[in-house]
């Protein structure tokens, strides 16, 4: 076990046999790395789906009488007014009669959601928006098969990367758990990384929803740096520098 996952070890041991702890609590169990450390582990433990953060500290999920399902709801109604923003931007690079991957996460959910019945063919490995997008008549949808992610409600795994491989994907509308300058966009579970990154690579057209809350979260796994698409959609909360190095990186900023 390697010194990032014996921490996190010590960490979720700690949450759960005490029920909570507060950020003071964890520095003192771990003395040797800073705050920033402890929150990002915290954030790594929450999109693992086994806490729940809280203002200066975390809970375990178990105790706070949630289960998995309820972890996505509650991102669900995070931020909802910027999500919509942003699918709403969103909605004028969808076309028709062309292969769109839509990806898992609330965001990329709200912008289904917008979608008008048309001739989409759309590609995803969340169930939720599968089922969100089969409620249009002339819309086909294709569910990437694989193994369900308990948090995030996302398909993902060896079976789901070597079926993105064998087709042919127009536009990509992606999701990130979080981005910073240094390491691009990131997410918390392997194999949705190993996925995203495989969309990545197949899509004609690359582009990001991604509400400012995102911004400065560092998740252990990059799937893609800010050269690597071609449109940034977010709300007005936007940082300047990030808006201004992507302009330098040629993307196209909504």
């Amino acid at each position: 076990m390697d010194l990032y996952s014996d921490r996190r070890e010590r960490i979720l041991k700690y949450i759960k046999d005490c029920g909570q702890a507060s950020l003071k609590e964890l520095t003192e169990l771990c003395p040797d790395v800073s705050d920033m450390t402890l929150r990002r582990d915290m954030a790594f433990l929450e999109e693992k789906g086994q806490i729940i953060r809280t203002r200066g500290g975390a809970v375990a999920a178990s105790r706070a009488g949630v289960n998995s399902e309820d972890l996505y709801s509650r991102r669900a109604v995070l931020h909802t007014h910027q999500k919509q923003e942003i699918a709403v931007k969103a909605l004028s690079l969808a076309q028709p009669s062309c292969a769109m991957y839509l990806d898992s996460g609330s965001t990329v959910l709200q912008f289904v959601k917008a979608l008008p019945d048309d001739n989409y063919y759309i590609i995803t490995a969340d169930p939720n928006i599968a089922l969100e997008a089969a409620r249009r008549a002339k819309t086909t949808v294709t569910l990437v098969g694989g193994n369900l992610n308990h948090s995030t409600l996302c398909a993902s795994g060896v079976h789901s990367v070597n079926f993105v491989n064998g087709i042919n994907i127009d536009i990509a509308f992606m999701s990130a758990s979080g981005f910073n300058i240094q390491t691009g966009f990131t997410s918390g579970a392997f194999s949705e990384c190993e996925l995203k990154a495989a969309v990545m690579e197949k899509a004609r057209t690359r582009i990001m929803l991604m509400d400012s809350s995102k911004l400065a979260k560092r998740m252990p796994f990059t799937f893609a740096r800010l050269s690597d698409i071609d449109v940034l959609i977010s709300d007005s909360g936007l940082d300047k520098e990030v808006a201004a190095l992507a302009h330098n990186e040629k993307v196209q900023v909504l």
